[in-house]
């Protein structure tokens, strides 16, 4: 079965808690169960995951290229905005990433306007709340 690497950034892990306004009530628990359970219906295998650290998620990248992932899924919260290291590991790795946000970052403070993720990514899935996470994935078992 193919393997997809959900990779989560900085913060994530106070979902459900942290400015719900912006970001929902689900907590990341509750949102990678909902892949979980979703990635099974698509024949998929998830590896999911959550860092604050920026080096850790470029190891993942790193890692998921090594293991031949079929693609990656990449919520790099506000290292989207700030790590050129992301877009180098992105675009070192022969697998395709999809950029995923809760939020829509345009539609925001300006600085979350640029996307150094984005440049890179296959392509992005924002301002869904916990069903970006699932409309990346659906597109993920297209590639």
């Amino acid at each position: 079965m193919p393997l997809v690497y959900v990779l989560n950034g900085p913060n994530l892990n106070l979902l459900g808690s942290r400015e719900p306004e912006v970001y929902g009530s689900d907590t990341l628990d509750d949102i990678a169960a909902q892949v979980g359970e979703r990635a099974k219906g698509l024949g998929l295998i998830i590896d999911f995951r959550q860092s604050n650290h920026e080096g850790e998620l470029v190891e993942w990248l790193h890692e998921a290229g090594a293991k031949g992932a079929h693609a990656v899924l990449l919520n790099a919260g506000a290292f989207t905005h700030t790590s050129v290291a992301l877009y180098d590991a992105i675009k070192a790795i022969s697998v395709q990433v999809i950029e995923v946000h809760l939020s829509n970052p345009v539609a925001r403070e300006p600085f979350r306007h640029t996307s150094y993720v984005g440049m890179a990514a296959k392509g992005s899935v924002a301002g869904f709340g916990a069903c970006s996470y699932l409309l990346a994935l659906d597109a993920a078992a297209k590639l």
